[in-house]
């Protein structure tokens, strides 16, 4: 069953490297282990090529089961939850530079007071992250994306809603009640799309009308932004909560979008897999209680 965990990873890093360091391995181990797969299959698995690693066509073949084998039998693998404090392991979150902002810089500090040697890597949104997330190549994602509930399992952290961003003597700026949508259209904006899955929440929200929307630039994050805005007459829309501490930290200005911008349900997702696993329930229950108290 050890050498199963690691042909799964082995499969989906098409590394040795980068198995080693998910698995807390060396990386000899993990090559013994190739090595002993590679003659109880009778493949190569994976071979060098000018792109690098990649699969063989069995390789490619066994990807899928030897995934699902990896998703049944995690519940009994893992171990319990130890105590916080001798918790040793590192968390792989996707989310965007919003979800560090409200759902991980509240919680970080006392996450790291309680389990000292917890680790968190966040890495980027991507087309495939669902996938990722039932390999075990991420534990969790942070997401205001609606959900495949026949994918995932998730949890509600909180509902935002969403505010307009702009320099200080923005004419715009004059007022505090929210933006109609004539006034939106009238100015250009700048556009936050969501990693290489391009997804632009505030264009989604706006359905039918997003074409009257003039967007002048499309950043991945918000926080390259001020330089755009400071000296234009740009706006940028944000979710609320994001947007007053940006506007904050960079003497800009915010008002209430328009109504029609509905609110935003954000929320933590997990696959199957990791749905009975203690240390991940643990760390997500960690976020979910300082996201909101953040609030």
């Amino acid at each position: 069953m050890n050498l199963l965990a690691t042909l799964a990873v082995l499969l989906q890093t098409k590394s040795v490297t980068g198995t080693a360091r998910r698995l807390g391995l060396s990386q000899p181990t993990v090559s013994r282990s190739l090595a002993e797969l590679r003659r109880i299959l009778d493949d190569p698995l994976l071979i060098r090529t000018s792109a690098g690693m990649q699969r063989t066509s069995r390789a490619d073949d066994m990807v899928e089961p030897v995934q699902r084998w990896l998703a049944s039998t995690s519940a009994l693998l893992n171990p319990p939850c130890p105590e916080p404090a001798r918790l040793d392991r590192c968390f792989r979150i996707a989310c965007t530079d919003y979800g560090v902002l409200t759902v991980i810089a509240p919680a970080l500090a006392s996450i790291t007071a309680a389990a000292p040697q917890v680790t968190i890597d966040i890495v980027p949104f991507s087309a495939d992250m669902t996938q990722r997330l039932a390999s075990g190549e991420i534990d969790l994602i942070v997401s205001g994306l609606k959900p495949d509930h026949t994918v995932v399992h998730s949890r509600s952290l909180f509902v935002d809603s969403y505010s307009c961003v702009m320099r200080a003597d923005h004419p715009l700026a004059k007022a505090e009640t929210p933006l109609l949508l004539d006034a939106f259209f009238a100015w250009p904006h700048i556009g936050i799309v969501v990693s290489d899955l391009a997804v632009d929440g505030v264009e989604v929200r706006l359905g039918a009308r997003s074409a009257e929307r003039r967007v002048t630039a499309r950043l991945p994050y918000f926080h390259a932004a001020p330089a755009l805005i400071a000296e234009s007459d740009m706006i940028m829309t944000l979710p609320t909560r994001a947007a007053t501490r940006f506007a904050k930290s960079y003497g800009l200005a915010t008002r209430p979008a328009p109504v029609e911008i509905d609110s935003l349900d954000y929320r933590l997702l997990w696959h199957e897999r990791s749905a009975r696993d203690q240390s991940t329930t643990w760390f997500a229950d960690m976020l979910a209680r300082h996201c909101a108290s953040a609030g």
